[in-house]
């Protein structure tokens, strides 16, 4: 090429390359054998020339080679780097990767279990550990050049996310931003906030995947492209692709009905050679099963395959599908260097633990070419599964959605079962950004020509909904962030409650706000502009119609009034038909799911807040815990008991009956059938209506009668006009209301924050409290509980595992709310502190509720859960393993985690409760030994 340029081209090419060469991006390019994607060049180039940037590209893309490049930047000018991470499992992955490029030497690695070598010039962190590092004003930032933030769309993360903007916006101005980010739809917003807060920002977006994506649906014997193949090129983002005609056929072919009423012959139903031919039709169409699947795929060469199954048990039981089908991925040589490896990483666990954990099933898998991977692992064992997967001795993955955000773990082939998962509160369809996130897994780079995304056909699946879902590139990023008791505190601490309230306006989240009221003020200059042409509309020649149009407004607001005190009236009685209700007594449930025979366990009366629901007063009313005629355990709520409620029959409910016991359910059923079953309850009959009697309606009636415009022939047209002005009015009179409400919105709260504190004497003015200093300490959910139960002294003389099991309460979680059966706690010491916290808690709850202070809106102390005290307590006594996971009723993945966050919060106890006079921190280090033992303590990945 360079023989058709003129000498002149010639040496302007020459002096390029010189200039290139002489940049640090050059030596750092010769570090890796492939050559840089043009963004991540463009990324490289801006880090060089002083800028911050925003890297957002699909999973795989190799984003982090701009982070490792900023790694490169501050080592060669003798400046610090730290790499921040999301999770911990990414913190060891990429401590392992730094390491290996730059040595041991120079990087070090910070989690809430570990700490390596934290002086390096490099260090790898979890978020959370560098935004308590910036609150402590830690000597460990002096000299930092640049910190990278991976995975930084975290920041949308309910629980987790506001960790992320904390860090953004109180780095030192000196420190160069990188921010790695999944591909999200609001990158330049994002950007834009990041050029507001950090200064001169480069936002790079790539929407190319490294590997194209191919993208498939599975049914019956057959593998078939969701698009057709000349408009596809590889899931590369065409503007236009056409859905498969043969799925849609196959669609239209499941969709039709046996029998066609309308198609009668000879006096028959449909002939008998119609039925035949239709049954061989549908014959071609099913979903295969896990084993069929995992054939399938191995035949046509797309292993290594993830299949994302939306539920722990699912995984566990796909893998025994696969061992039961005599599945056999492996080869002899490989199944040795299987068993070699995970032999090797479990040496440290003992024989007992090995069989509780079921390790022999798991090497069973494993040895085949076969595991699961979810959150209910133990973490060595997941860690063993990452391992063989990323060396290829595991082609066969069946894991839930939480790898699609974890470790570097690409696979040749994604599969999706269904394209429904539980969202916590009900079964919802997956969203285009969590497909996106999904399939990202598919094609590994290097390695793969193209990756391959497989869905399993379902009966009613409709391939153009499914093919939106593909070629939806909608994932947009949206700040969680909210102010905390910690946060408060710590800001005071350091800039006063003036500059805090600036600073806590620069978030993300006031940006997005602020930015939605320009939008919403341009939608009210709109409708009052329509107001004005409704007011012309409805313009009468005998009189004032707005006058009459309000007096309309006014009967109708009347009516519905008194509707809603009937209503309210009916509640009432429902209520205290409740309270009335004692155990023993039968009852007929009017309405709702559990409809029918009951029998009252426990009447469910509330005790201020002691039952733990917020709101949960007589305004509820009572949940009375009941055995329905169907053998089910519920408990129940006013909307259950729109009526008032009598006992039909009493009966007796025997000393041993246990609410768990689906034998001693059943057994109490039969009796209450056999007792109540011919009870016909009484009908409920309806009252006249107040409206009827009531004076003011028939007031107003007079009035509208007597009134000019209501003789006028066109009197329903204005009135129609009216009604559009009176709605348009009340729009724009909520959006100028939202206007007021969305402006400020952070500091608002923040000043909430601040004035409970201050009542708490947390704070005075802008003077942090000693009260105040130790709350500064202590981060988590419930940090303001923590605070106020090392104030009152309930942990004082508790043993360390009567400690733990306590402290257990402020992070544990249950997966699933169960109202029916109170946990099993520890005695003594321990159950009388627990009580003491649940009832602090209440005192704060309801101090925040008169303050405005909302959970709805991520503000505020959750109840503490006392679902892991009896586990954990039992733990750290030194029971065995064995024993301890059956008391706990969870995977041992959950204990481990559950384990972690326990000895996570136990740490900040010791370093926040007083030295002296307090047995606190000494028998908080003491319940950390005691918890980190066994499984807990081999677990390196939390």
């Amino acid at each position: 090429m360079t023989e058709d340029l003129s000498p002149a081209e010639r040496y302007a090419a020459a002096r390029i390359r010189a200039a290139d060469r002489a940049t640090a991006l050059a030596p750092f390019r010769e570090m890796y054998e492939f050559g840089l994607d043009p963004f991540q060049t463009e990324a490289c180039q801006a880090l060089e020339a002083g800028k911050g940037v925003l890297v957002a590209a699909p999973t795989g893309s190799g984003k982090t080679i701009v982070g490792e490049f900023a790694v490169h930047l501050a080592l060669a000018e003798g400046r610090k780097c730290f790499y921040t991470t999301p999770i911990k499992a990414l913190s060891n992955q990429k401590y392992a990767d730094l390491a290996k490029r730059y040595g041991a030497d120079k990087v070090g690695l910070l989690t809430g279990d570990n700490s390596v070598n934290a002086d390096a010039p490099v260090v790898v962190m979890t978020t959370e550990v560098l935004r308590n590092m910036l609150y402590a004003s830690s000597q460990a930032l002096l000299g930092l050049g640049y910190v990278v933030m991976d995975e930084v769309h975290y920041l949308s993360d309910r629980f987790r996310g506001a960790v992320w903007e904390e860090v953004i916006i109180h780095l030192p101005a000196s420190v160069t931003l990188v921010s790695l980010s999944a591909t999200v739809s609001n990158a330049e917003e994002f950007g834009d906030w990041l050029d507001t807060v950090r200064g001169d920002t480069e936002v790079i977006v790539s929407e190319q995947r490294p590997v194209p994506l191919w993208q498939h649906v599975m049914a019956g014997r057959r593998m078939y492209d969701l698009f057709e193949e000349e408009t596809d090129h590889g899931g590369r983002g065409v503007a236009k692709r056409e859905v498969s005609p043969d799925l849609v056929r196959l669609a239209r072919m499941e969709n039709q009905r046996t029998y066609n009423p309308r198609d009668r012959r000879r006096g028959k139903m449909v002939r008998e050679a119609d039925r035949e031919r239709e049954r061989r039709q549908r014959s071609r169409i099913w979903t295969p099963g896990r084993p069929e699947v995992i054939e399938r795929l191995d035949a046509e060469g797309l292993l290594p395959a993830i299949t994302f199954i939306f539920s722990r048990a699912g995984c566990e039981a796909a893998v025994q599908q696969c061992l039961h089908a005599g599945l056999r991925l492996n080869t002899d040589e490989a199944r040795r260097r299987v068993r070699e490896i995970v032999e090797e990483r479990t040496a440290a666990i003992p024989g007992e633990d090995l069989h509780v954990l079921g390790y022999y099933e798991f090497l069973e898998g494993l040895e085949r070419g076969i595991a699961a991977h979810h959150a209910g692992m133990l973490p060595t064992f997941k860690e063993i599964v990452e391992e063989l997967f990323v060396r290829g001795l595991v082609k066969a993955v069946f894991a839930t959605e939480t790898l699609a955000l974890g470790i570097n773990m690409p696979a040749r082939s994604v599969v999706l079962e269904k394209l429904v998962k539980w969202n916590g509160e009900q079964h919802a369809d997956i969203t285009p950004g969590e497909y996106t996130q999904l399939t990202g897994r598919a094609g590994r780079r290097g390695i793969d020509v193209e990756g391959h995304a497989v869905v399993l056909w379902q009966r009613g699946m409709d391939p153009g909904a499914l093919a939106g879902l593909a070629g939806t590139r909608t994932y947009p990023l949206r700040s969680s962030f909210r102010p905390s008791y910690n946060m408060a505190v710590n800001l005071v601490q350091q800039f006063g409650r003036h500059r805090s309230r600036e600073l806590l306006e620069t978030s993300f989240a006031q940006f997005q706000a602020d930015r939605s009221v320009v939008g919403i003020s341009r939608q009210v200059q709109r409708n009052e502009e329509g107001l004005d042409g409704y007011r012309a509309g409805m313009t009468c020649h005998l009189g004032d119609f707005e006058e009459y149009a309000r007096m309309r407004r006014d009967l109708k607001d009347r009516e519905t009034e008194l509707a809603k005190q009937g209503a309210a009236q009916r509640r009432a009685a429902a209520a205290s038909s409740l309270e009335r209700l004692k155990p023993g007594d039968v009852i007929h449930v009017p309405t709702g799911k559990f409809a029918g025979l009951a029998l009252v366990l426990e009447p469910g009366l509330p005790a201020g807040r002691a039952n733990g629901h917020r709101g949960f007063d007589y305004q509820e009313g009572p949940r009375p815990l009941v055995l329905t005629a169907e053998r089910q355990v519920k408990r129940l709520g006013a909307m259950d008991f729109p009526v008032a409620v009598e006992a039909l029959e009493r009966m007796r409910i025997p000393k041993s009956f246990n609410a768990r016991s689906p034998q001693s359910r059943r057994d109490l059923a039969s009796a209450l059938r056999t007792k109540a079953g011919h009870i016909v309850p009484e009908r409920h009959r309806k009252q006249r209506a107040e409206a009827a009697d009531d004076r003011e309606i028939s007031r107003l009636r007079t009035a509208l009668r007597a009134h000019p415009c209501h003789g006028c022939d066109e009197r329903e047209d204005h009135a129609r006009w009216a009604e559009r002005y009176h709605r348009l009015q009340r729009d724009t009179r909520q959006l100028e209301r939202r206007i007021e409400g969305r402006t400020n919105t952070i500091a608002r709260t923040f000043d909430r924050i601040v004035a409970l504190l201050t009542e708490l004497d947390y704070l005075r003015g802008d003077e942090v409290t000693e009260h105040g200093k130790r709350l500064a300490r202590l981060y988590g959910e419930l940090d303001l509980l923590a605070s106020e139960c090392l104030r009152d002294h309930v942990w004082e003389g508790l043993s360390p595992a009567e400690l733990a099991a306590c402290v257990s309460a402020l992070v544990f979680e249950a997966r699933q709310a169960d109202d029916a059966v109170a946990p099993k706690l520890p005695g003594g010491a321990a159950k009388t502190a627990l009580g003491e916290m649940v009832r602090i808690w209440g005192r704060l709850d309801a101090l925040e509720e008169d303050l405005k202070i909302s959970q709805t809106e991520g503000v505020g102390q959750r109840e503490p859960d006392l679902g892991f005290a009896w586990p954990v307590h039992l733990w750290a006594s030194g029971k065995g393993l064995d024993e301890v996971l059956r008391e706990a009723e969870m995977p041992a993945g959950d204990f481990v985690r559950w384990c972690k966050q326990v000895i996570d919060v136990l740490g900040q106890i010791a370093a926040a409760a007083p030295r002296e006079n307090s047995t606190v921190a000494k028998n908080a280090r003491k319940a950390i030994d005691a918890v980190r033992r066994g499984v807990v303590a081999y677990s390196s990945v939390g």
